[in-house]
């Protein structure tokens, strides 16, 4: 079947099975590599994406599924000049990530996080993101990244 979606603010039209997942498509498809596969549950939160502006989990739905909509990859989060969007710079300067394979989907769900609630408490932020598992961390980092982006005004 034939898809069309907006991912990135670019619209993509293919032809793909209709049993193919968004994360597969976003991939194998489209190259966008920086949404992981770490489990095909839906347990880990690594291949987080906006869809609509909603954090969904890729994994979860199917391309046909999102035939007409918007797809925000983590691709798509820094300004075309390459300048980082404030959670991913938060991130960075608040050492938010070890080996970096959560740090796609943390990204994700954290922005959409915050564009739920701009100004989330400690406990706020653990709840946001129990979805997302970091095998690495003890989620200290990451939770301070997203607290310190909130602080800055974090979303755009």
């Amino acid at each position: 079947m034939q898809v069309s979606i907006n991912v990135n603010g670019e619209q993509r039209s293919h032809e793909v099975e209709p049993r193919l997942l968004l994360v597969h498509f976003l991939r194998d498809v489209l190259g966008l590599t920086g949404t992981n596969v770490g489990c095909d549950t839906s347990s880990c939160g690594a291949c987080t994406v906006h869809l609509d502006g909603e954090a969904v989990k890729s994994c979860t739905v199917l391309a046909a599924q999102a035939d007409g909509l918007a797809v925000k990859t983590i691709e798509g989060m820094a300004d075309a000049d390459g300048t980082l969007h404030p959670m991913q710079r938060s991130f960075q300067e608040n050492h938010g990530l070890q080996c970096g394979f959560c740090t796609p989907g943390m990204v994700m769900a954290a922005t959409s996080l915050l564009e739920e609630n701009a100004n989330p408490t400690e406990r706020e932020v653990r709840e946001g993101i129990e979805g997302n598992l970091c095998r690495c961390t003890g989620y200290h980092n990451i939770v301070q990244a997203i607290l310190a982006a909130a602080a800055e005004g974090g979303r755009r």
